[in-house]
């Protein structure tokens, strides 16, 4: 009975530190996930202020309008953009580039 017994304790033993090290496997490779993750989105965010300033300089700055397709364009980055966390930044920038006319003023281009 003792080496039944020794059996299901070895057993036992074996089957926990198999898990726990695929339980801390399963755990880096979750960490990692969240890492790359967090990256890409930061990366995404990046571009999509990036292209936001563009579209702002070009027809803010410059040609002090924007054609109805652009202005779609930049709510739709601008609305992905605040949906990946924006802390603010651009909004002054939104409320300036909603405010164009969409035709170029009187005697302009």
């Amino acid at each position: 009975m003792n080496d039944v017994v020794k059996a299901i304790l070895a057993t036992v033993v074996a089957q926990s530190g198999i898990i726990g090290i695929v339980t801390a496997a399963l755990v880096a490779k979750f960490k990692k996930s969240s890492d790359d993750g967090k990256a890409l989105r930061h990366g995404v965010q990046a571009l999509l202020r990036h292209e936001l300033y563009d579209l702002y300089y070009e027809y803010v700055q410059s040609k002090k309008y924007a054609p109805v397709s652009v202005k779609e364009d930049f709510e739709n980055m601008y609305a992905q953009y605040h949906a990946l966390g924006a802390n603010g930044v651009m909004d002054g920038i939104h409320e300036e580039f909603k405010g164009l006319p969409t035709a170029p003023p009187q005697g302009g281009d």
